[in-house]
This record gives C-alpha cells, structure tokens and sequence, in this order.
C-alpha cells in the first residue's frame, strides 16, 4: 500500500532540481576535462574581438616565467586568482603578470577569450618564454590558457581536483585542442 504524503511531489521535484543543478556545477567546473566537438574541416577559430595589445614591457618575460614556476602545486580553484585561494587558468595568468608588470594591474583583462582579444597572434615556432597558449577544452574557442615556460612546456591551472602544473604544449591531451599563441609583450 502506498500512502501519498502531503508536500512528497514538491520534495521531489525540489531533490531531482537539485541534482541537475549540482551536475551541471560539477560539468561546469571539469570544463577542462571534456573533449572538445571535432572541428569542421578548413574552419580557424574564432578570434574574440579585439582590442588594443597589452603590449607590455619585454623586460618582464623571465620574470613571468619565474612567477609562473613559483606557483607551481598551487590548488585549482574555479574562479581563484591568488596563491592562498587557489587558480583557474586565466586567474593565474592574471595574477603572474599582474605581479610583474607596473601599473598594468587594472588593465589585465581576466578570461580567456578577454586574453585573447588583448594580445597578437604569434606562430607556435615563434613562441618566446612568456607568451601565451591557448586551447579549446570545453569545445569553446579560448577556453583554456597558459604562460608558455619554453622547451615546448606551459605553465597552467588545470581543473578542479589538480594543481598549478607545467606541461607539454603538444602533449596527448593538449596537443589537439591547441589553438595558438599569443604575445602580451611588446616586440
């Protein structure tokens, strides 16, 4: 015998809300993770839409990369910008070169596709220690970044359960998805 409760189709209707929303917050936060849709052949990707380089001073390129180094095994954190509270990848980015670039603070932009409309284009056999790589993660253009450190090797905040790490540009996983580079610095 079933005995329908007063208020039992509310509770659960409220309980399978709430599981959708914590597994879209759990998807949202492992955006790194998933696989990007396969490209569709001779299609570039979109260039979000630009604005003046940050063009920043050559002279602060190795101490990005030494920032970038200093924080490696930092926790990930959705949102994080600070070494005490952890990183997502254009938190870290932001934060690197925000510490070695004077008075540039409240010009850095902060999200990945914000990145990339304020820096150039430059080839990957062009890339210098301090420029940017991009990649798609999530199956959006720009959505994930890192500083590149040289050797073929970036610097970046990963996903949620890892920590700041260095990798291989052209690694298994990140070498399909990658996108380009960029340069922040003046020429």
């Amino acid at each position: 015998m079933t005995i329908n409760h007063p208020g039992a189709d509310a509770w659960a209707a409220q309980r399978r809300l709430s599981l959708l929303l914590g597994l879209g917050g759990a998807l949202a936060l492992a955006g790194c993770g998933s696989a990007p849709p396969r490209p569709t052949a001779g299609r570039a990707p979109a260039v979000p839409a630009t604005r003046p380089p940050l063009d920043l001073d050559p002279a602060g390129r190795e101490a990005s990369v030494a920032q970038a180094m200093l924080l490696v095994n930092t926790p990930y954190r959705y949102g994080g910008n600070t070494p005490q509270g952890g990183f997502d990848c254009s938190g870290l980015v932001h934060y690197v070169f925000s510490q070695v670039a004077e008075g540039a603070a409240r010009r850095l932009p902060r999200s990945t596709a914000q990145w990339a409309a304020a820096t150039v284009p430059v080839q990957e056999a062009a890339l210098q220690r301090g420029d940017l790589v991009f990649f798609n993660t999530t199956g959006a253009t720009f959505s994930h970044m890192g500083i590149y450190v040289g050797g073929g090797q970036f610097v970046h905040a990963p996903s949620t359960g890892g920590t700041v790490r260095k990798e291989a540009v052209a690694g298994r996983y990140f070498g399909p998805r990658y996108q380009g580079g960029r340069r922040v610095f003046a020429a």
